[in-house]
This record gives C-alpha cells, sequence and structure tokens, in this order.
C-alpha cells in the first residue's frame, strides 16, 4: 500500500490510479469505523451525566453536555460525508471537483478526504455566500 510520500511524489498523470485509490478507500473506511467508536463514546458520556444539586457543579456538567452534544452534531454529519466518498471512489468520480470536474489534488484530499469541490471552486462558492451574506 502506498504512504503519504509515495502519494504526493506520484506523477499527475497518475492521480486516481487503482493504487490511490485504494489508499484513500482504507484511509475513509478507517475513518468512518473511528467516527462510529465516538459516537458510540459520546453517547455513552451522555447518558451517564447526573443532575448535580449544587449549581457550579450544575454549570460545569451543562457545558460538558454542551460540548459533548455539538461534538455529536459535527461526528453525525461527518459519517454520511464520509460514505459518500467511498460511493464516489465505488463510482470513479473521486478526486475529481463535482462542479468543474477537476482534480481535487491529493495535498487537499490528504487533509479533508471528503472533499468533493477543487480549491478554486470551493473558493468561488464562498466569495459568492460572503457576497450574498454582506449584501
Amino acid at each position: 500500500m502506498l504512504t503519504e510520500e509515495q502519494l504526493l511524489a506520484a506523477p499527475e498523470d497518475d492521480y486516481m490510479n487503482e493504487e490511490q485509490l485504494e489508499f484513500f478507500r482504507d484511509l475513509l473506511s478507517q475513518q468512518a469505523k473511528e467516527v462510529r467508536e465516538s459516537l458510540a463514546s459520546a453517547r455513552e458520556q451522555l447518558a451517564t451525566f447526573e443532575n448535580e444539586p449544587d449549581e457550579l457543579d450544575k454549570a460545569s456538567i451543562e457545558e460538558e453536555r454542551r460540548m459533548a452534544l455539538r461534538f455529536l452534531d459535527r461526528q453525525t454529519k461527518l459519517l454520511p460525508k464520509i460514505d459518500q466518498s467511498l460511493k464516489r471512489i465505488e463510482e470513479g468520480e473521486f478526486g475529481f471537483c463535482e462542479v468543474t470536474g477537476e482534480p481535487i489534488g491529493i495535498r487537499r484530499l490528504l487533509l479533508r478526504p471528503t472533499a468533493t469541490l477543487c480549491a478554486e471552486e470551493k473558493q468561488r462558492q464562498e466569495m459568492k455566500e460572503r457576497n450574498f451574506r454582506d449584501a
């Protein structure tokens, strides 16, 4: 199996060859497993929170609960993105921008394997969102 260094050193014309797809399939599968485990752990933690009569303890527990719920929300949203990326690998669409069809790039995919947009398209969309918000 390829290492990150080998992946980054590969020629551009090898982009998303079978070895590279296998690397990302394994990476995403491992991430999905970790997310599922962390979700189960966070849910278990939430179930063990107790009501404390002391106001300071109560505030502390509420803050911990809020942080756990926020973590759960993030992880719950990440899992479908991982599953969608695995599906894109199977369909031969992984690594290519959904809008432009251009390669997303190995570096970007290593940082965010669930990316579906190339950096340029992501920037365009963020600019549109900022302009829309500011208008």
